[in-house]
């Protein structure tokens, strides 16, 4: 899909651009796959906030989608493609041959009246989900199964995609967008193709307000506070940091800093880590 740019007939107007949503198919969602969202603005169980700048933002509903395809050697057709206010991707309604409806994420190039399937005796093509397995070494995949029959937790996101580079000892070595190389069983599904709304990367938002719809509050500065608010905070006029690098409000370094566990059990599974 194309970004669409509008004339500056306003502040905000200037620069923004959009999506164009003209490839989108259906307005209204499926109902029997909508379900109620609750917001937390950032607050857990006790009410205090644990994530900050979350609250407000426009009120939507979650579209079930199928991570798992499950539902084997069933054809569906593509009925519809559609906006899903939750994610990045756009979202592909089918309908399989026994009349069950369901949402998948919305590979490139799959349109409305193509025929999909999963199961290890499906085509390699965008849409069809497949065992690492049945999938030939060099083939394009996303929504990608970290633990057979979970559902896919990996390269979701629009644009995504990940890479089958090798098959051995019942291991599928997959190259991620992140550069990751890892080993996945070969008993995992994941999808063919590429996540699609390929263009979302290139989105300006153009003014606060749009973020606000989001579910975006705004993120104060350090170096404006008082220093009993943040480490970056006092001073008289602009004044730098004060420390080796950039700390988040509790003292800990805000770039380049691993949160990852030393000894994380999944650690065996990463042949080459993004950053090495």
């Amino acid at each position: 899909m194309a970004i669409k740019k509008y004339k500056p007939t306003t502040p905000g107007r200037r620069g923004m651009t959009v999506t164009d949503y003209s490839g989108l198919t259906k307005k209204a969602p499926e109902r029997s796959l909508l379900e109620p969202m609750k917001k937390a603005a950032g607050r857990n169980n006790t009410g205090r906030i644990t994530v900050r700048h979350h609250g407000g933002g426009n009120r939507t509903k979650y579209r079930v989608i199928d991570f798992k395809r499950s539902k084997f050697d069933v054809a569906a057709t593509v009925k519809a493609i559609e906006y899903d206010p939750n994610r990045s991707a756009h979202i592909a309604l089918l309908e399989y041959e026994d009349g069950t409806k369901s949402y998948i994420l919305a590979p490139e190039g799959l349109k409305v009246g193509h025929k999909i399937m999963a199961g290890p005796n499906a085509d390699i093509k965008p849409g069809n989900a497949l065992p690492f397995a049945n999938i030939p070494v060099g083939t394009i995949v996303h929504n990608i199964e970290l633990y057979p029959g979970k559902g896919g937790q990996l390269v979701r996101s629009a644009g995504n995609q990940a890479q089958l580079m090798a098959k051995e000892n019942g291991y599928a070595l997959v190259r991620l967008p992140s550069g990751e190389m890892r080993n996945i069983p070969l008993n995992c599904i994941a999808t063919i193709g590429q996540v699609g709304n390929l263009d979302h990367e290139n989105v300006n938002l153009g003014k606060a307000g749009r973020k606000r719809h989001m579910g975006w509050r705004p993120a104060v500065r350090g170096s404006v506070m008082n220093p009993c608010d943040h480490p970056h905070g006092g001073g008289e006029g602009k004044s730098p940091v004060g420390r080796p690098g950039p700390v988040t409000p509790w003292g800990k370094p805000a770039m380049g800093y691993k949160t990852r566990k030393h000894k994380k059990s999944s650690d065996k599974f990463i042949v080459k880590r993004a950053n090495g």
